[in-house]
C-alpha cells in the first residue's frame, strides 16, 4: 500500500521547523487522504491530534518535538516511511464524561487521558463514589479523584501515585489525589466496562471542578464516567521502543 503522509505540528518553533523539513522531503498529504498522520510536538499535541482524528481509522505516529514525549517516538528524518510501515499499532479508547453542574446543566466531553475532579477552593472535596450502581466509598475527603485510561495512566495518574496500565489492558485506574479520609485508600483498578458515578456531597461549602483532558466544567454536583466503546484512535510506536517496553522501563526507574 502506498504510504501517504500528512504532517501536523504544534505551534512550537522546533515543531514548525521540523514540519517544513519533513514536508519538503516526503511531501504533505491532506489528512483526509492520508494513510498515516505524523504529529510533531509533545504529548499534549498528540492528545489533540487523537481527538481531532478519532474514528477516522488513520493511524497517528508521533515524533517528539515538545517538552514531554511519553506518547511520542524519537525524532528522526531518515527512513520515515519504513518506520511507519513496521511500527506497532495500539488502540486508544476514550472516556465519556457527563457532568452535571450546580445549575442542572449537563456537559459532555471525551477524555483520552483521564477525567479528574478537583477541589475548587481551599476546602478539601467531599465525594462519594459508586461503581455500576453500587456505593463503594462514602465519603472520600481529598483534593480530588481521577479515572484514567491506560493511555493516561502514565500522566496525571502516575503523578498521583496511581498504577501504570498496559495500553491494551481492559482496565481503568481510579486514583485519589491527596486523600485525607480514608487516609490509607490508594485507589482501585476497575473493569473498563464499568460506569463510575462521583457525587459532590457539599456543593456550596466544598465546590469541585471536573476536567476531561482539556475541557473543564466549573462547580459540578455529579459526574458520570464510562469508556466510549464506539470510539477508537490508533497510535503507532517504533518496534524497538513500544508502549509495553516504555511501561516496563518506567516501572524499573529508581
Amino acid at each position: 500500500m502506498e504510504t501517504r503522509i500528512a504532517f501536523v505540528a504544534s505551534n512550537a518553533v522546533d515543531a514548525q521547523t521540523a514540519l517544513e523539513r519533513l514536508a519538503k522531503r516526503y511531501g504533505n498529504c491532506d489528512p483526509s487522504k492520508a494513510s498515516h498522520i505524523v504529529a510533531l510536538g509533545g504529548d499534549g499535541f498528540m492528545l489533540a491530534t487523537q481527538h481531532a482524528y478519532m474514528n477516522s481509522g488513520i493511524p497517528i505516529y508521533g515524533m517528539n518535538k515538545g517538552t514531554v514525549g511519553f506518547l511520542m517516538n524519537e525524532y528522526g528524518e531518515d527512513d520515515l516511511e519504513a518506520r511507519l510501515e513496521t511500527a506497532t499499532r495500539s488502540h486508544i479508547r476514550p472516556l465519556e464524561m457527563e457532568a452535571e453542574d450546580i445549575h442542572g446543566e449537563i456537559h459532555k466531553a471525551q477524555a483520552i487521558n483521564e477525567v479528574s475532579m478537583l477541589r475548587q477552593s481551599y476546602q478539601a472535596a467531599s465525594l462519594s463514589i459508586s461503581i455500576d450502581g453500587k456505593m463503594r466509598l462514602n465519603p472520600l475527603i481529598c483534593d480530588g479523584v481521577l479515572v484514567a485510561t491506560p493511555a493516561g495512566s502514565t500522566a496525571y495518574n502516575l503523578s498521583a501515585h496511581g498504577p501504570i496500565l498496559p495500553l491494551e489492558a481492559p482496565l481503568l485506574a481510579l486514583t485519589p489525589v491527596s486523600p485525607f479520609r480514608p487516609r490509607r485508600w490508594r485507589g482501585a483498578l476497575i473493569p473498563n466496562t464499568s460506569e463510575v458515578v462521583i457525587d459532590v456531597l457539599d456543593v456550596d461549602k466544598r465546590p469541585v471542578n471536573a476536567v476531561a483532558d482539556h475541557t473543564e466544567i466549573k462547580s459540578v454536583r455529579r459526574v458520570k464516567v464510562h469508556q466510549d466503546a464506539k470510539s477508537k484512535g490508533i497510535i503507532l510506536f517504533d518496534r524497538d521502543h513500544s508502549w509495553d517496553e516504555r511501561i516496563l522501563a518506567e516501572q524499573f526507574q529508581y
